[in-house]
């Protein structure tokens, strides 16, 4: 089973991805092949598109080089180096999913895609609290809505929670959230 998790930055896709990690799923990132790929770590493929120069991943790097990916190996690239990198894995879950794309390849693969959304205030309090490396350029509300306003430009990411098998507003405790993506897991379980 693969599941794919979409949102826009700091709305809780990478925490339900773990709570699936939680239930045996391998986890990945659409970022992971990204990252390896500009600090040439590709040792977990089987396969691998040319290496760009080395450099450090930051969130405008991991945006520009994916653009470049995309355009030259076809919009699904992301997905597929993830799924490559888990090949020995049962079942996966990608976390990062950000086009129509990369949403239908992972239902031609049989898998599911989940949809989790937050308010920007919610999502930029989260990002600050996250301390992510490769958010070290947002430094405040204006930056984080430029940053997030670019993502929406580039991935429309609002029109994919319509491709969705379930949609999750995460704008409560931690333990709602959990409970509402084991009932996903369930509803999920009983249809395989």
């Amino acid at each position: 089973m693969i599941i794919g998790v979409v949102g826009k930055i700091a709305a809780g896709k990478t925490t339900i991805a773990k709570f699936f990690e939680e239930k045996g799923f391998c986890r990945v990132s659409c970022s992971d092949p990204l990252i390896d790929l500009l600090t040439h770590n590709v040792s977990d493929y089987s396969w691998s598109p040319e290496l760009p120069e080395k450099a450090e991943p930051t969130r405008d790097k991991l945006i520009e080089f994916g653009k470049y990916l995309k355009d030259k190996y076809g919009e699904d690239i992301l997905i597929r180096l993830a799924v490559d990198k888990k090949r020995h894995c049962e079942n996966i879950v990608i976390d990062g999913v950000r086009s129509e794309g990369e949403i239908k390849a992972i239902k031609r693969l049989g898998g599911r895609v989940i949809y989790v959304e937050a308010r920007p205030e919610i999502r930029f309090e989260r990002l600050m609290r996250r301390k992510a490396e490769k958010d070290r350029t947002i430094r405040d509300f204006e930056d984080f809505r430029a940053m997030d306003d670019a993502e929406e430009r580039l991935y429309h990411t609002s029109k994919l929670k319509g491709l969705a098998d379930y949609v999750i507003i995460n704008e409560g405790t931690f333990e709602e959230l959990r409970r509402r993506v084991e009932k996903i897991i369930e509803d999920i379980a009983g249809k395989v």
